[in-house]
This record gives structure tokens, C-alpha cells and sequence, in this order.
């Protein structure tokens, strides 16, 4: 995993910074979100992003960057997106449980209204809330369509 405040850290180090960041001030609202992009190039870049925001305050992120088999259809790329997604919700979710701090972990997705991924939501959406996550499309899905997306240009 990758930080900007960090630099590279294991996934162990990246949930105790993260377990540390919410004890210091408690007393504030935070939302966590695990989002995944791709974009294609000679390789499919995928990144993965766990965004901790201090709600009125700021935040941190962190980040994965892979590059895998190109993946030219859509549906693979959707599905491949969220279940690096979930898989890392799944990591965080027992991480902070171990310390017992009970946050609700939220999965965005990069899909939308508008444009090919817009026959995906009922799918995707149902899968990730199945999964006992909350999820987020776009325009609502910043750590994938953003922060993520960002980092796969």
C-alpha cells in the first residue's frame, strides 16, 4: 500500500495507521470508503483506494497500484473492480474490529447512470450490500471515480 502522509506501508501497517488516525479524536464522525478503478493501457492498471475522511476536517487515503492482463470487457472489469474492493473492506472490516471500533465501511463503485455501466447498479449494488457493506455509485463514489480514477491515469 502507498500513502501521500505515509509512503509505503503493508496492509498490517496501513490498518493500525488507520485504527490510530480514528483513536486520536474520537470525538469526530468519520466515514470510511474502499474504492477500485482501472483504466486501460498496454496493461490494465487497477488501483484500489481506502479513503478515511474526518467528516469537516480532511483526511488520509492510501492506495495499491496492479497491472494485470488487459481487460477489455466491461462487466469483467465491474466485477474485478469490486471484488478487489470488497476483499479489501473484508481486511479493514476485521482490522478495526479487533480494536473494536465499529465503523461502517463503505464500497464505491464505479458505475453510474450514465454510460455501459449503467445496466450494472442493480448487480453491483446488491452484491456489495449482500456482502454487509453500504454502497455508493457515481456521482456519489468518490474514492473510485475520483480519487482512484486519478491514479490510474
Amino acid at each position: 500500500m502507498r500513502s501521500i502522509t505515509y509512503g509505503e506501508v503493508s496492509i498490517e501497517k496501513m490498518c493500525q495507521l488507520i485504527k490510530d488516525y480514528i483513536s486520536k479524536d474520537d470525538s469526530k464522525r468519520y466515514r470510511v470508503t474502499v474504492g477500485t478503478d482501472s483504466q486501460n493501457h498496454e496493461l490494465t492498471r487497477v488501483v484500489v483506494v481506502i479513503a478515511i475522511w474526518k467528516v469537516g476536517y480532511g483526511g488520509i487515503f492510501f492506495y495499491d497500484v496492479r497491472n494485470v492482463k488487459k481487460i477489455t470487457n466491461i462487466r469483467q472489469k465491474i466485477f474485478y473492480e469490486a471484488s478487489l474492493s470488497l476483499d479489501m473492506a473484508q481486511k479493514l472490516s476485521e482490522a478495526l474490529a479487533e480494536d473494536h471500533l465499529e465503523l461502517d465501511i463503505e464500497i464505491h463503485v464505479d458505475v453510474g447512470e450514465n454510460g455501459p455501466s449503467s445496466k450494472m447498479i442493480s448487480e453491483i449494488s446488491g452484491w456489495v450490500n449482500a456482502c454487509g457493506f453500504r454502497c455508493h455509485t457515481k456521482p456519489n463514489s468518490y474514492a473510485a471515480s475520483c480519487i482512484a480514477n486519478r491514479i490510474t491515469k
